[in-house]
């Protein structure tokens, strides 16, 4: 029996037919999981530094080589992630471009390090927090096909978190909780990731397929 590691292509039944997962598949998906893997560290390191020393300006520099890290990393695994939906998946990856943009433009316009410039003005988290958004897109994908629960919990913390920051609605005890439970789930959804089946990942080739035909369809010649 072929085991799902293995480098030689599987045949699946998919909705519409017959499919193969072969290396190139199983790469993609070690790709995406690797890069919740380093975004999930990345941001796991730089919650514990904040909600043990602050957003102060030595650690600060810290928590932007962090925080470069864990936005690179999301943005290898947006590319990499299969949705069959292809407006949603060019929808996150925008989203994640616009949070990568307004983040170089926060670095460079304000003398401060980044995490302080992020923590102190409100203009400049707001563009940042488009990122965030792409990340939330990923944990309702994962909520939405796997039942995940972390995910599910993770889908409407992140936005209370940084719209309650963004307009003041959190005091400081509501904001380092909702903090730490995010870094918390995001390191077990990582986690749990790494042991999910690899096909679960790569989804029906055939309703791709599918759907691309569609598209194809509808484009008049």
């Amino acid at each position: 029996m072929i085991q799902e590691n293995s480098d030689e292509p599987i045949v699946y039944q998919g909705q519409f037919g017959e499919f193969t997962i072969d290396r190139d598949d199983r790469l993609g998906v070690a790709i995406y999981r690797g890069g919740l893997a380093i975004a999930a560290a990345c941001f796991a390191v730089g919650t514990t530094l904040v909600l043990w020393q602050g957003v102060t300006e030595a650690i600060a520099p810290v928590l932007t080589g962090l925080y470069g890290g864990f936005s690179l990393a999301l943005g290898v695994s947006l590319l990499t992630i299969h949705i069959y939906l292809v407006p949603l998946h060019r929808l996150l990856q925008l989203l994640w471009g616009v949070g990568a943009i307004a983040t170089v433009w926060a670095a460079v316009s304000y003398p401060e390090a980044l995490a302080l410039t992020a923590y102190q003005r409100p203009i400049a988290l707001f563009g940042m927090g488009f990122t965030f958004v792409a990340l939330t897109g990923i944990y309702f994908k994962e909520a939405f096909c796997f039942n995940r629960l972390e995910t599910k919990i993770l889908t409407p913390v992140v936005p209370i978190l940084i719209l309650g920051h963004l307009f003041g609605l959190l005091p400081a005890v509501g904001e380092r909780a909702l903090l730490a439970l995010w870094a918390v789930l995001f390191v077990v959804f990582a986690l749990r990731k790494a042991f999910q089946a690899m096909p679960d990942d790569i989804g029906d080739k055939t309703v791709f397929e599918y759907l691309k035909q569609q598209r194809s369809a509808r484009v008049p010649s």
